[in-house]
């Protein structure tokens, strides 16, 4: 009787794809550290002297947007194309691409997506002044705040762990992409959605005619990115979707195909100024004794710290563990159960789209979404801290081994 073969829950990343995960951390983690001094900088600015400063700024109207309405709606949709480029990259060529090693991370990321949802709508539910709308809040993982914290005390951690982590996000941001699109768009306009969808087929065409003059894409982009946003639909899905439609395998007469090329250029832009950009804007909460007070009593920040840090350690661990066991998989034999949970607890960094989802969950309650603002960054600050710790000991111990 042929024995059944165990799968690796954790794949081995060898070749070109150890290149280009080299690549994408070394760009993640220094964003993440540009993304945290830009969050310092803002809560220092909103609660010093110049505070005044600070909000005249951010709410000052610069055209048709607000400076804040730029940074959300227009920086950070170059996030969302480079994610949408990497997840067609990894469901083309890379991890997600092979589905006996793909079902683990993907079930852990929609465990760690579904479980903090559902606390926090369980804690928002049981109070008569709870805000079940902002139940999206818990549910993102900030991948360059969280590849940061790894990159500075996991040094000597195995690179299958890593390579969990970032495929983790990439699931991770295309959930947090859809949830957007489909409960945060408000007032749709067919005219305008159409006109995007229509220059989105355009850009499509161009790769597949093998255009390659960069300005020819330029204001087919920029017309997307503004039809989508007058359409109702979150201006940065048509970042997401421009960048499914970006070609991802190079022709025989190509070094690099051009979502290789493209995240070469775009990459730092989005790392170092695009969302840096944003949470100066978005991470200005204003700490007074009063405002302190009332978050540790909101239940919305209670629903978003618990979710966090329980409900993202208990989806993604225990998804993980229910898979591998499930399915008689075993885990890659350089890692132990202690790797994964303490990725599990890094995983509850939520910045940057959590930030965003709170923004839009919340609308014109402009208290509310400084309360879950507030939160957020009290659960990521001790996410990482925790992380910081429990990684520490394991890069310890690989060190010594």
């Amino acid at each position: 009787m042929r024995l059944l073969q165990k799968r690796r829950v954790f794949p081995r990343i060898l070749g070109s794809e150890r290149a280009f995960l080299a690549d994408t951390l070394r760009a993640e983690t220094t964003g993440g550290l540009v993304l945290v001094g830009a969050a310092v900088i803002a809560l220092v600015w909103a609660n010093s002297p110049w505070q005044d400063t600070y909000h005249h700024l951010r709410d000052a109207q610069l055209g048709p947007l607000t400076v804040e309405g730029w940074a959300t709606d227009g920086a950070l949709t170059l996030f969302f194309y480079l994610a949408g480029v990497e997840l067609k990259r990894e469901l083309v060529v890379g991890t997600l691409s092979r589905l006996s090693e793909a079902v683990v991370p993907v079930i852990a990321a929609l465990c760690g997506m579904a479980v903090p949802a559902l606390i926090y709508a369980a804690i928002n539910l049981a109070v008569a002044d709870g805000k079940p709308q902002g139940w999206a809040v818990p549910t993102a993982t900030d991948i360059a705040f969280a590849l940061a914290v790894l990159a500075i005390v996991g040094s000597s951690l195995p690179s299958a762990l890593r390579a969990f982590l970032l495929t983790l996000a990439v699931v991770d941001d295309f959930g947090a992409i859809l949830v957007i699109a489909i409960f945060f768009s408000h007032g749709l306009n067919l005219l305008a959605l159409l006109a995007a969808l229509a220059l989105i087929a355009a850009f499509y065409l161009l790769q597949r005619l093998r255009v390659r003059t960069p300005i020819a894409y330029l204001p087919i982009a920029l017309g997307a990115w503004w039809f989508m946003h007058e359409s109702g639909i979150h201006a940065t899905i048509a970042g997401v979707a421009l960048g499914l439609v970006t070609r991802v395998l190079p022709d025989p007469d190509e070094k690099k195909s051009p979502a290789e090329r493209v995240e070469h250029r775009l990459r730092p832009w989005s790392a170092g100024i695009a969302v840096p950009v944003f949470a100066l804007f978005a991470a200005g909460v204003t700490l007074s004794g009063s405002a302190i007070r009332t978050t540790l009593t909101d239940p919305v920040a209670i629903g978003v710290v618990a979710g966090l840090l329980a409900g993202k350690v208990l989806g993604v661990f225990g998804g993980s563990w229910l898979t591998a066991r499930l399915t008689r998989a075993e885990l890659n034999s350089d890692l132990a159960w202690r790797d994964v949970g303490a990725v599990s607890v890094l995983a509850g960094i939520g910045f940057t789209v959590s930030l965003l989802i709170a923004q839009l969950a919340f609308g014109d309650d402009v208290a509310q979404i400084e309360r879950a603002k507030a939160a957020v960054l009290i659960a990521s600050l001790l996410a990482a801290l925790l992380a910081t710790a429990l990684l520490f000991r394991r890069n310890r111990a690989y060190a010594e081994d």
